[in-house]
């Protein structure tokens, strides 16, 4: 597709799309968080600084799954941990989402922000911001699908996404990082038009839980996986860690509605 969006000879330097796309997720997302932060009654500030600190602790959560999920590769090329494809790479989602909420945990115990209501305000943002990071990958052409004779199929023909990324080319592939764009923009009209009713606090968040990984387990199916699948079984880390998420979802849908219901602010 398109890797690099230019190159400086001079400077040796490229702007990667990746990064970009995934810069301007970012501040989509945070921009979001705080407008939602607003309408909710909370501190703009306060949000804002927590969305920081879990994107800072996302990329590490993100990069350190990276690594678990493929221990035998990284164990017999340790050189490649410190190296520029290494840093380039965006790591495994569901790392940096398990490393944002421990870090979310203990900011809104500190800053006294009351958890479910400040969780719910980071759902819509999330699922946007990532729709736009999975256009990213597409770009790069990381994350790439398993062959596929279908007519929405995508072939890459960059030999620096190869070089960058090893995504195979002139092959037809499922273009997995659409389909989970996709996926998290519908999951983001779906979290924000339920926002803006009443809702119970934690429903929210616990809806996205259900529906990102509903459409990640799903996906998963289609994406091709070098390390294999978790000890040989017929699911992998991700749809193995999607159960899990279900399962709290379904958890925060079904027992949150119990709990006091919160009245939709009111919009001119």
């Amino acid at each position: 597709m398109l890797p690099r969006l230019f190159h400086i000879p001079v400077l040796d330097y490229d702007l990667h799309t990746y990064g970009v796309l995934v810069a301007i997720a970012f501040l989509v997302a945070l921009w979001l968080a705080g407008r939602l932060a607003k309408e909710s009654g909370l501190s703009s500030e306060s949000v804002t600084n927590l969305g920081i600190y879990c994107a800072l602790a996302a990329i590490a959560g993100a990069k350190l799954m990276m690594f678990v999920v493929d221990i035998p590769y990284y164990s017999q090329h340790p050189g490649e941990i410190f190296s520029l494809s290494t840093l380039q790479a965006g790591g495994v989602f569901y790392g940096g989402l398990i490393a944002a909420l421990a870090v979310a945990v203990w900011y809104m115990r500190k800053t006294k922000l009351p958890g479910w209501k400040t969780a719910d305000v980071f759902a819509p943002a999330i699922a946007l911001g990532h729709g736009i990071g999975r256009l990213g990958c597409f770009s790069a052409g990381c994350c790439w699908g398993i062959q596929c004779d279908r007519p929405w199929a995508v072939t890459f023909t960059n030999p620096l996404s190869h070089d960058l990324v090893g995504v195979p080319l002139n092959i037809p592939l499922h273009p997995t990082q659409l389909y989970e764009a996709f996926a998290e923009f519908i999951i983001f009209g779906v979290l924000y038009s339920r926002f803006r009713k009443p809702h119970a606090d934690g429903s929210i968040i616990g809806l996205y839980l259900l529906l990102y990984s509903t459409a990640r387990f799903i996906v998963e199916f289609f994406r091709v996986h070098e390390q294999g699948n978790l000890l040989g079984g017929p699911l992998d880390t991700s749809q193995w860690i999607s159960l899990g998420l279900f399962l709290v979802g379904v958890a925060c849908v079904w027992k949150r509605p119990f709990a006091t219901r919160r009245v939709a602010p009111s919009h001119p």
